[in-house]
């Protein structure tokens, strides 16, 4: 068993294919210039799948594909065709801002995904507008009915809320998941990445977001799906579905977290708020043999000591003025979430 500093497990590996979007979200990469990756330092699709099959054979149960937005990479049915067959494997997601999905489901469906994650923070074309920079609403709720429709089951939303941005918005998404019958989760406003400008006071928290909720919809606590999972999950007393809320900021679970990241040029990222990562890519086009790769990925795991949340909510609990500004990190664009 593969393990980190602090004995946490390495079980899910989360793999950007690209760090394109086709979105501008303000939370993510609000920038319309910006220096992409170039496209000869992408990992290629037989990349990614060995790099995947490696992975598995060191503990990895749970892959989330993801960008940038994953599906404005060409073919992307072929990866999911190529990683859902690995022996060993037991659960394969994508996450997606859904503005392409209507269009892929089928393939993506047909080629083995089994379930996929959307990206909806509003209802409303205006906000949506305001937290994207596009009009591609009718696009979104399209693609979530058309996969619904592919069986690509559970779907569930994500929703991150931001204080005067949409926070009138979560009864809304609440009602639309439950008349769809989709799983809904909320998130705790975070400080990824340099450009979203974070601050505490723009932050919606855990305990907000259930008390609106619960004040129409009594809700009762189911917990985490396993040990390390990012959300809560909270069932409806009426026995209609269930709502999830991811607190990284006011309810850090550091101490749990089994997941590695995979960036689109290779890197191998520790944690969601990491400075840098560490280049696995120079191995793989440098000739390396799998037990030289494995090797290597077993270095980073073992070395891993990050708890940049329990770190952030220790410096907000002391009352300290916490600057998020002063630690630089990847981009979420490059990460995925």
């Amino acid at each position: 068993m593969l393990v980190d500093v602090l004995q946490r497990r390495v079980k899910d590996l989360r793999i950007s294919v690209t760090d394109r979007c086709n979105l501008r979200c303000t939370y993510c990469m609000p920038l319309e210039i910006y220096t992409w990756i170039n496209r000869e330092e992408i990992l290629s699709y037989e990349e990614i799948t060995r790099l995947a099959r490696l992975f598995v054979r060191l503990g990895v149960e749970k892959i989330r594909i993801t960008g940038g937005e994953a599906l404005v990479r060409r073919d992307l049915h072929q990866l999911v065709a190529g990683i859902s067959a690995l022996a060993g494997l037991r659960d394969l997601c994508l996450t997606t801002n859904g503005v392409l999905l209507a269009q892929q489901a089928p393939l993506l469906a047909a080629a083995g995904l089994k379930r996929i994650n959307v990206s909806v923070d509003t209802l409303d074309p205006a906000t949506f507008r305001r937290m994207t920079g596009r009009d591609n609403l009718s696009q979104v709720l399209d693609g979530l009915l058309a996969a619904r429709r592919c069986g690509l089951l559970p779907i569930k939303i994500n929703a991150v809320i931001i204080r005067g941005v949409n926070d009138k918005e979560i009864l809304p998404m609440v009602d639309f998941a439950r008349h769809h019958g989709f799983a809904i989760r909320f998130i705790e406003f975070m400080d990824v990445g340099n450009v979203n400008q974070w601050h505490s006071d723009k932050l919606v928290s855990k305990r907000e977001i259930l008390q609106i909720i619960h004040a129409r919809y009594p809700l009762r606590e189911i917990g985490r799906e396993e040990h390390g999972a990012p959300a809560i999950g909270y069932g409806f007393e009426d026995g209609r579905g269930e709502v999830g809320v991811i607190a990284s900021v006011t309810e850090p679970f550091c101490a749990g977290c089994t997941r590695l990241r995979l960036t689109a040029d290779g890197k191998l990222v520790t944690c969601l708020f990491s400075a840098s990562g560490h280049d696995v890519k120079s191995l793989l086009r440098g000739g390396a043999s799998d037990e030289e790769i494995l090797a290597f990925i077993r270095s980073v795991w073992q070395a891993r000591a990050d708890r940049y949340s329990e770190e952030r909510h220790a410096a907000l609990s002391s009352g300290k003025d916490y600057r998020s500004a002063d630690r630089t990190k990847i981009e979420m664009i490059r990460l995925g979430g």
